[in-house]
């Protein structure tokens, strides 16, 4: 379900009370321009401003502005966590850096369009590094003593990136996974 913006809400309780912007001015003290700018999203008002404007439309605060609840939050972050993290456990068992974060992409998608994306970034990415891995086990019989380097480079590549990129998801939310062959479309 999508939570409504302050904007939305604005909007809305003041077109279901039938208040103009000019009369819920008068009855709030917010300037016409506030009002006028909080609806078209260009400000995010001062919880003072909110509180004024739930006077005048005789709503609760909670009406006008969705609090983030903090406990999502944290959840959010653990999920993301063990989405990142979850591949380390091909490290133990073979293809599990692709097994396991893919059974944990299937399960989480659905739920939010966050974990989707960054779900598909770690399965190409670990479906790529595996691919990648393979070849350069191939390629020991006609180059036999160089694949050494190219298969620890990979490896090493590999640990390397997602434990920045775990750093980076709990930090910002953001990942980047580069050398990834788009398997799952974004």
């Amino acid at each position: 379900m999508k939570q409504q913006s302050i904007k939305e809400n604005l909007l809305y309780h003041r077109k279901l009370k039938g208040l103009t912007q000019d009369q819920l001015s008068e009855k709030t003290t917010v300037g016409v321009r506030t009002i006028q700018r909080i609806e078209k999203g260009e400000v995010q008002p001062h919880l003072q401003t909110v509180k004024l404007l739930a006077v005048g439309l005789d709503v609760e605060v909670s009406d006008l502005i969705v609090i983030d609840n903090p406990n999502e939050e944290k959840v959010e972050r653990k999920w993301m966590l063990l989405l990142h993290a979850i591949p380390f456990l091909g490290l133990i068992i073979p293809f599990g850096n692709i097994i396991f974060p893919t059974f944990l992409w299937l399960q989480k998608s659905k739920d939010n369009k966050v974990y989707d994306s960054h779900g598909k970034a770690v399965v190409n990415f670990h479906s790529s590094i595996t691919l990648y891995f393979i070849l350069s086990l191939i390629l020991f019989f006609p180059f036999p003593g160089y694949n050494f380097f190219l298969t620890g480079a990979i490896v090493l590549f590999g640990i390397i990136t997602s434990i920045s990129n775990i750093i980076a998801a709990l930090n910002s939310g953001k990942y980047n996974y580069p050398l990834s062959i788009p398997f799952l479309k974004k």
